[in-house]
């Protein structure tokens, strides 16, 4: 670590402390591919072993180094190889079993989250990942800490519509099996577009089957750091702006690498990528929408703010990049509709659509991310919405994502409360098209031609 100068980093988290900057996670990445066995009880005995040994002191160094550099570190997590590769040389029929072991062992060492009940579809599907996709209901009304994502598409690979109509059908199960909750279990399911390995935030992370045994990942947020950083510079030109979210990323950057290191060292693990995304929460001074205001739009969803969006995200990446050699996950600004104080504020007062938001996506870290819809809203609705952000991803060859939410028993013009991190949110409007000719189709969209580059 001699090439991270501590005095500077203290002197960042000093000058940061009271704008609520945070290590939004610390990721624990276990590989599970020494834990498949034909015997399913076995394999799960070796998971719970595997988790319970590797994590067994996360919680413990996270909260020690958090309170050496007085920042604190909100979560402590795990991400594990995906499910479906582990299960599949099983005979079960149902793999909620192991996403039950994965909350038990998950709670076993402390950690707020266990994510990794995911299979990797963007090519097709195995029986093991159909499997797996179909279990998702149960197994996430059957814990409570357990997340689950699919990546359903790839700028190399194409969109695997397949794979799309079945989710549309299993959103709405969850929907209603976790219906005295606010259909919180919707919350716990991400569907992507060309995924990354190491991404520590949840409900999206998983352990890459390219990444080694154990890893640590660092993700790191600070919106009300960068909102601070801009007030100080009020009236500057566009260039101006842009530097200055780039410095500011690239202190938050420096520190987030020195706890990450740390921790990893403590832990005896390699540290592997820390991810710079400005992930809000409904906090007050802790929006991503107050910053794309700062900017200069009077309310978000306005004119304009897809540009400042754009402008935001590239110059935190550029920022992150600068500081470190070891960047990964999604790097960048998040906009979670019910994390984010400012774009719940602008959902309820008509700003903001559910197409800015989408528009929003093309230009962001992820994609439509915890947006609650009418509990009413047909499957293949929810299909269509995931196939259209797929396409901005592919297309675009970046990562996108759907977290969608349709509240059982609520309309537009109400609003669930999630708790937490979650939050709270309005019941946003979608429309009432019906796109069920569209999903029946199936099958799957070939890769762009952009992607052939060998």
């Amino acid at each position: 670590m001699q090439f991270l100068n501590r005095d500077n980093i203290l002197e960042t988290i000093n000058m940061l402390s009271d704008e609520k900057l945070d290590i939004r996670t610390v990721t624990m990445g276990i590989s599970l591919l020494d834990c498949i066995d034909e015997d399913s009880k076995k394999a799960r005995q070796k998971i719970y072993d595997k988790i319970s040994f590797k994590a067994e002191k996360l919680v413990e160094e996270s909260e020690k180094i958090g309170k050496k550099y007085r920042v604190p570190i909100i979560n402590k997590r795990i991400s594990v190889t995906p499910i479906s590769i582990i299960a599949g040389a099983t005979r079960d029929t149902d793999y909620t079993d192991f996403a039950v072991t994965l909350d038990k062992a998950a709670k076993n060492v402390g950690v707020n989250f266990v994510g990794g009940f995911s299979a990797l579809v963007q090519k097709g599907m195995t029986r093991a990942d159909e499997i797996l996709i179909k279990s998702i209901p149960n197994a996430l009304s059957s814990t409570d800490i357990v997340c689950s994502s699919v990546n359903v598409a790839s700028t190399k690979a194409g969109i695997n519509m397949d794979a799309i109509k079945i989710l549309g059908e299993v959103i709405k199960e969850l929907s209603f099996r976790t219906k005295d909750k606010g259909s919180i279990g919707c919350a716990k399911l991400v569907v992507f577009a060309n995924s990354v390995d190491d991404n520590p935030f949840m409900a999206g992370a998983f352990h890459g089957i390219s990444m080694g045994d154990t890893v640590i990942n660092v993700g790191i947020s600070g919106p009300g750091v960068v909102k601070s950083a801009l007030e100080k510079i009020k009236g500057k030109s566009i260039q101006a702006v842009c530097e200055e979210i780039k410095k500011t990323s690239f202190k938050m950057t420096r520190m987030g690498e020195l706890i990450g290191r740390e921790v990893a060292e403590n832990l005896g693990y390699p540290f592997s990528s820390v991810d710079l995304s400005l992930a809000p929460t409904a906090d007050i001074g802790d929006s991503v929408a107050r910053i794309l205001e700062e900017i200069g739009i009077d309310e978000a969803g306005g004119h304009g703010t897809t540009f400042a969006l754009a402008l935001l995200n590239d110059s935190v990446k550029k920022g992150g990049i600068m500081a470190s050699s070891n960047v990964g996950g999604l790097s960048g600004a998040f906009i979670p509709v019910s994390e984010d104080e400012g774009m719940i504020n602008a959902v309820a007062n008509g700003s903001m659509s559910f197409d800015k938001l989408e528009a929003m996506t093309s230009v962001c870290s992820v994609g439509l991310d915890m947006i609650a819809i009418d509990g009413d809203t047909p499957a293949s609705t929810i299909s269509a919405i995931m196939a259209d952000e797929c396409a901005i991803g592919v297309i675009n060859g970046k990562t996108t994502a759907t977290r969608l939410v349709p509240v059982y028993g609520k309309h537009v013009g109400e609003t669930v409360e999630f708790g937490d991190l979650l939050g709270y949110a309005p019941i946003i409007d979608i429309g009432k098209t019906s796109s069920e000719r569209l999903i029946n189709r199936a099958g799957f969209m070939p890769a762009p031609v952009h992607s052939f580059k060998n």
